[in-house]
C-alpha cells in the first residue's frame, strides 16, 4: 500500500493541487471532490494572469486554445499550455503548466500536472497523470467497469475496496504509455514506469518498471 500513495507517485510541487491533494491518501480519493475544488481555486487566481471567459473556467493568457476545442467548466488551463483542434474538455479539468491537449482528445474530472502530454486521440478521465507523464497516441483510461460495480484496486494478491464506481488510472511522474494501450478501471502505474504499445493494463506496476507484452512486468537496470 505504501508505494501507491500520493506521496509516492506525484512531486506536488508541479501542481496547483498541491495542497487539496495532501488532504488524501491515495490518489482515488481526491476523484470526488475535484469539482468544487478548481472552482475555489479558480476564484484565488490572479487576473492579471488568467482570462475568464466564461463562469468557472480559467484560461492562463500565455496557454493556446485552437478555436475549435471545446472547454467546459469547471477549467483550468496553465501557463503555455496547447489545447489542440478539436479538444473536447467536458469539466472538472485542471490541466497544468506546458502540457499538451491534442486533437479529439477528450477530457473529464482529472488533474493533470505540469508537462503531461495527451497529444492525440486519447480519452482521460476520473484520472490523475503525474509529472512529465505522457499518453501515446490511441491510449486510453478505462474508468467504468463492464459490470458497472465498484473500482477494485488489485495489488497483487490483495484487491483494495475503493467503494467508487469511476476510477480511471493513477500516473506517477515521468510514466510513458505507449500507443493504443487501454489502461482498466483502478490501473495505478508508479513513477519512471513504461507501458509497451497496444497493452491492456490493469492492477499497480511498480516504480521504475516495463509493462511488456502479455502483461510480464520487468524491473529496469
Amino acid at each position: 500500500m505504501e508505494n501507491i500513495k500520493i506521496t509516492k507517485l506525484f512531486d506536488l510541487s508541479h501542481t496547483l493541487a498541491d495542497n487539496y491533494l495532501k488532504n488524501f491518501t491515495y490518489p482515488w480519493e481526491a476523484l470526488k471532490g475535484i469539482s468544487n475544488f478548481i472552482i475555489e481555486l479558480g476564484k484565488s487566481l490572479n487576473a492579471d494572469e488568467y482570462d475568464n471567459p466564461c463562469e468557472n473556467v480559467w484560461i492562463h493568457k500565455t496557454a493556446k486554445v485552437f478555436p475549435s476545442a471545446y472547454i467546459g467548466a469547471p477549467c483550468i488551463i496553465g501557463a503555455g499550455t496547447e489545447v489542440r483542434h478539436c479538444a473536447f474538455i467536458r469539466g472538472s479539468a485542471l490541466i497544468g503548466k506546458n502540457c499538451v491537449v491534442g486533437n479529439s482528445v477528450e477530457l473529464k474530472n482529472v488533474i493533470i500536472f505540469d508537462n503531461v502530454q495527451t497529444p492525440h486521440y486519447n480519452y482521460v478521465g476520473d484520472s490523475i497523470l503525474g509529472y512529465k507523464s505522457h499518453m501515446g497516441a490511441g491510449s486510453i483510461t478505462s474508468n467504468v467497469k463492464s459490470d458497472k460495480t465498484n473500482v477494485v484496486i488489485k495489488l497483487g494478491n490483495e484487491q483494495i475496496e475503493t467503494g467508487i464506481k469511476k476510477i480511471g488510472a493513477m500516473l506517477g511522474d515521468n510514466v510513458e504509455v505507449g500507443c493504443n494501450s487501454v489502461l482498466n478501471p483502478g490501473t495505478i502505474i508508479g513513477r519512471f514506469s513504461n507501458i509497451y504499445p497496444t497493452s491492456c493494463v490493469r492492477g499497480v506496476v511498480p516504480e521504475s518498471s516495463i509493462w511488456k507484452t502479455g502483461g510480464i512486468i520487468v524491473k529496469k537496470n
